[in-house]
């Protein structure tokens, strides 16, 4: 195991690891490329599993703080103390809000020292790991190997660098889920649009590919744009209010919390009021990512024109970031505004898109655009989960996020798996297809009874957690009850679509469409694929226990701010 120093010394490397495959891979070709793809793939996936069972209790516990912190009593001093940051000036404290590592510094005027230059602030290389990304940094490391390993039987063309672009693509969304500076965040998030465009619009199996991997561009870049606009205006506002320029998203988070407790009565009222305009603006990048009715339109067509490897990183990765940006900057640095705005406008918004989603789910006749609709439903109750603001809304929000990006990543994988032999994803063209490939049929059973929540798979766990949350809400602006009953409403119409098209697919006579080869079960590699995906919603159907511990902290943590902010809205 690693210590503490250990960890924050190899850290960076899960970031640093990919971007060495994207620069290798460039320059190598067919089974070559294939080979090193899985070696790095798998050396990434083994170095994450070390650094999270060797840190994970820390965590958890957080020795260094636990002192200052009542969990019990929800009475956090920080928001987030991020652990093993490298570079961190206070290792062996409770932790600091920065690092040693500047990227980019701001120097003004010294007041005492007539024509010298003082320092004000910095944009830095700030990572770390705390209980709200740790189990997306162990998602987007599992998650590789089996799209490495599904693409070594799909990609016959230009296979250097098209996995040279999917490492790139991972090193980002890394990047994204482990960034604790604003700037930081915003830069990896942003640049995950790069390897997208090419990799669909360059590996694409659709005719409508590079029209499809534009749309995304556009929609994604214009959303981050704004979002762009709220981090610079959340930068300086604080600036402007405190005298502290900070990039710091810990930071920032503890400031507006101290505004909003000090100060003259009209002082605060203005934190509450720029809140408002920040959130919105932040929100907005966010909601397209996911992504959130209206601003859904790019969706079906990147599901169904990526290649299947790209798609899976799409629906199980990419979506979760949009997520994970209202949990880590909307919430702690715009609470006040999350419930007066978030919860009715971008919780109507989801609930909507929960409905809205099943009904086009169950109204697509080609399997792969079904699963793309499916997640717009499941991501609008993960949204409307996390902005009620609730520890169980919280937590579930956190651990569907993973359980998602498991079962809708099985669930493409076997979509390729059958179109790879056919040719075609319409429903139609099949029928009674579990005499014909039997295993392929007990996987795509479990994937798609995971994905409806059935008990004892692992979305069950984290859908009543958020009905609970989403119930819980406590919100001036909002009723729970309502929501809750909209958002219950989808999990049926989940079951209801998702039921039907295994009724078509899988049962009945047989049905099949020529074939473009001698139609065969599962080979080895296919099993070796999707196998430990589907094992990982087995496992956390039954023991989701451990990982719900091990976030409980920084829940815990997140959720007393939003308890501050119902305390001065009067509620």
């Amino acid at each position: 195991m690693l210590s503490p120093d250990q960890i924050r010394f190899v850290l960076p490397a899960l970031l640093g690891l990919p971007v060495l495959a994207a620069i290798v891979l460039r320059f190598l070709g067919g089974s070559r490329a294939h080979r090193a793809a899985v070696a790095f793939a798998g050396t990434h996936l083994a170095l994450t599993l070390l650094i999270l069972l060797s840190g994970a209790s820390a965590v958890q516990h957080d020795p260094a703080v636990s002192a200052k912190i009542d969990l019990a009593k929800k009475q956090a001093e920080r928001v987030f103390a991020p652990q093993f940051v490298p570079g961190d000036p206070n290792p062996n404290g409770t932790g600091s809000y920065s690092t040693a590592w500047d990227l980019l510094t701001f120097h003004g005027p010294d007041a005492n020292n007539p024509g010298g230059r003082v320092r004000l602030g910095a944009a830095q290389f700030f990572i770390g790991l705390d209980g709200l990304n740790i189990w997306l940094v162990a998602l987007a490391s599992f998650l590789m190997l089996p799209v490495v390993l599904f693409s070594a039987d799909s990609v016959r063309e230009r296979e250097g660098p098209y996995y040279s672009w999917l490492f790139l693509l991972q090193a980002a969304l890394l990047g994204v889920f482990l960034a604790f500076d604003i700037l930081l965040f915003y830069v990896f998030f942003e640049l995950t649009l790069v390897p997208l465009l090419f990799l669909i619009g360059g590996w694409g199996p659709g005719p409508n590919r590079r029209e499809a991997a534009r749309t995304l561009f556009l929609f994604t870049l214009a959303g981050g744009l704004i979002t762009l606009l709220g981090v610079a205006g959340t930068v300086l506002f604080v600036h402007a209010r405190t005298g502290e320029l900070t990039f710091s998203i810990p930071r920032l988070a503890d400031l507006v919390q101290a505004g909003m407790t000090r100060g003259s009565n009209g002082a605060r009222d203005l934190w509450r009021d720029t809140q408002t305009y920040l959130f919105l603006a932040l929100a907005v990048g966010f909601a397209v990512k996911i992504p959130l009715v209206p601003l859904h339109s790019w969706l079906p067509g990147a599901y169904a024109e990526a290649p299947t490897g790209v798609t899976v990183m799409l629906s199980s990765l990419l979506a979760k970031m949009g997520v994970f940006g209202l949990l880590r900057i909307c919430l702690p640095i715009c609470p006040d505004a999350t419930l007066a705005v978030g919860m009715p406008l971008v919780g109507t918004l989801a609930t909507i898109g929960i409905v809205y989603g099943a009904l086009c789910a169950f109204a697509q006749t080609d399997l792969r655009r079904l699963v793309a609709y499916s997640s717009v439903s499941h991501l609008g109750f993960c949204v409307l989960a996390v902005v009620a603001f609730t520890p169980a809304g919280l937590a579930g929000g956190v651990l569907h996020m993973v359980n998602h990006g498991l079962s809708t990543g099985a669930m493409f994988l076997l979509v390729g798996i059958l179109v790879r032999r056919y040719g075609t994803a319409q429903i139609a063209d099949y029928s009674g297809m579990w005499t014909r490939l039997p295993a392929w049929t007990f996987f795509m059973m479990v994937a798609c009874l995971a994905s409806i929540g059935l008990p004892g798979l692992n979305n069950f766990v984290s859908e009543m957690l958020m009905l609970g949350g989403v119930y819980d809400v406590r919100s001036p602006y909002a009723n729970g009850i309502t929501y809750g009953v909209l958002a219950a409403t989808g999990i049926f119409l989940s079951a209801w679509y998702t039921l039907t098209m295994v009724r078509r697919v899988l049962f009945g006579p047989v049905k099949e469409p020529p074939a473009r080869t001698v139609v065969t079960d599962l080979t080895g590699r296919e099993r070796t694929t999707v196998g430990p995906v589907i094992v990982l919603c087995l496992l956390l159907g039954v023991f989701a226990q451990p990982v719900l511990d091990v976030m409980y902290r920084d829940v815990a943590r997140l959720a007393q701010v939003g308890d501050d902010a119902r305390a001065r809205a009067g509620n």
